[in-house]
């Protein structure tokens, strides 16, 4: 079943499948490959039968470092790519919230944009007290819609959220655990220790009793992706379009900072 993965690994342990996104040389930035791969990732997990539990994590120094660069620019040098893209984030999205099995959120260094955006939508989060999260999508004049803008609302509630969508600024674990923002923030000597004995606990469990409750909970999560997926893509697609996203995008391949004139 998971073979064909070119960007994402997978190692068992009993009935705990571990997946790790696995560019590490780019700090598992989701390029056109691996977006493709996570959108039918959690399809695949759900109809895994080896596994009751999931934790999922980064190769490297970080989580996922949210959107390619290089992927961004394809993008806006051909705008209809982006209704695949689209159409992947939000079975990303929904499939995530509808996979039955816990999912367990390791985030073993930074995650931010789309990588901050699946962590947030996993079940439990652990971190490592040295690991950043944020969601930057503004930083690069684009829209947080695949997803910012529904978890984090839900998390730490609006007003907070919104201070930390349309700022940029990424928070440290332990920030963002005080806020509730994420479960744990531990040491990162014992992130995979705590992790695994968590998942261990888990999976000894009443898994269906455990998977159910799970299920349960996230019908308005589930409900709220429904709602407004298509429309926080459309409004991403059409940043997508703008010359401040260009001006971002150039700035960041040239190490400068962007000079954004709202257009």
């Amino acid at each position: 079943m998971f073979e064909s993965y070119q960007t994402i690994t997978f190692q068992r342990s009993g009935r705990i499948l571990e997946v790790t996104l696995n560019r590490p040389d780019k700090l598992n930035a989701t390029d056109a490959l691996m977006h493709e791969e996570l959108a039918r990732l959690f399809f695949d997990v759900s109809n895994d039968p080896d596994s009751d539990v999931v934790v999922l994590t980064g190769a490297g120094r970080a989580f996922s470092a949210g959107g390619d660069i290089g992927w961004m620019q394809s993008m806006i040098d051909d705008p209809s790519a982006f209704e695949k893209t689209a159409r992947e984030g939000k079975q990303l999205v929904l499939s995530l919230l509808d996979c039955e099995k816990p999912v367990i959120a390791k985030l073993n260094g930074h995650a931010t944009g789309l990588g901050a955006t699946i962590a947030l939508l996993c079940d439990v989060i652990f971190a490592s007290e040295t690991a950043k999260i944020g969601d930057p999508h503004v930083s690069v004049g684009f829209v947080a819609g695949d997803g910012g803008a529904l978890i984090w609302p839900q998390l730490i509630g609006y007003a907070r959220a919104k201070e930390f969508l349309l700022t940029g600024d990424l928070m440290t674990a332990t920030q963002a655990a005080q806020i509730g923002l994420i479960n744990h923030a531990v040491p990162a000597e014992a992130l995979d220790q705590t992790v695994q004995a968590f998942a261990e606990r888990l999976a000894g469990g009443a898994i269906k009793a455990i998977r159910w409750t799970k299920m349960s909970v996230n019908i308005p999560l589930r409900q709220m992706a429904e709602s407004m997926m298509n429309a926080s893509l459309a409004y991403e697609a059409l940043s997508n379009m703008t010359k401040d996203h260009q001006e971002a995008v150039s700035a960041f391949r040239e190490k400068r900072q962007p000079r954004f004139v709202g257009q």
